[in-house]
């Protein structure tokens, strides 16, 4: 049985942390999905569509990830995909206690669904999505927290 996991986040911008995260899960399952969010509740500065398309382009030439869209619960798309193992990267103690309390909530909905916590590697424990918009938006460089194509579209669509 292949074992296909699925890395969720609204990735608005996919940062260096996020790939890192995610090639990292390539190298312990078959196929990984990551799962692109509509975005519930934020203010996002890409819509749906670009975040995909971005991160479609990303992975385009890793066969062993493919990229989704997504709205609705973690476990339905789960269920769809035939998925029994979600991928989170942990940053911090706090990014921990959250992820564990979700973990715990899917699992209640979907027995034997199992939550799979990677460490972020240190060069990118910092790196929030949230703050590469902010330094985006007031000019500050944020070559070294994203890929350059995904740099380039962010200042394009900042322009």
């Amino acid at each position: 049985m292949a074992n296909k996991a699925i890395y969720p986040g609204t990735f608005d911008p996919l940062t260096n942390g996020h790939i890192n995260i995610i090639q990292r899960a390539a190298e312990l399952f078959d196929t990984v999905v990551v799962a692109v969010a509509r975005s519930a509740g934020k203010s996002p500065l890409f819509d749906s569509q670009e975040r995909l398309d971005m991160t479609k382009n990303a992975f385009a030439t890793q066969a062993t990830i493919e990229v989704v869209f997504f709205d609705g619960l973690l476990v339905d798309l789960a269920k769809k995909q035939g998925a029994k193992i979600i991928v989170r990267g942990i940053r911090s103690i706090a990014d921990f206690e959250y992820e564990s309390q979700m973990a715990g909530m899917n699992r209640q909905m979907m027995p034997g669904l199992e939550t799979v916590f990677l460490k972020t590697d240190a060069e990118w424990g910092d790196v929030s999505s949230t703050l590469v918009r902010d330094i985006a938006r007031y000019g500050g460089s944020i070559g070294q927290f994203v890929p350059a194509e995904i740099e380039k579209i962010i200042l394009n669509k900042l322009s």
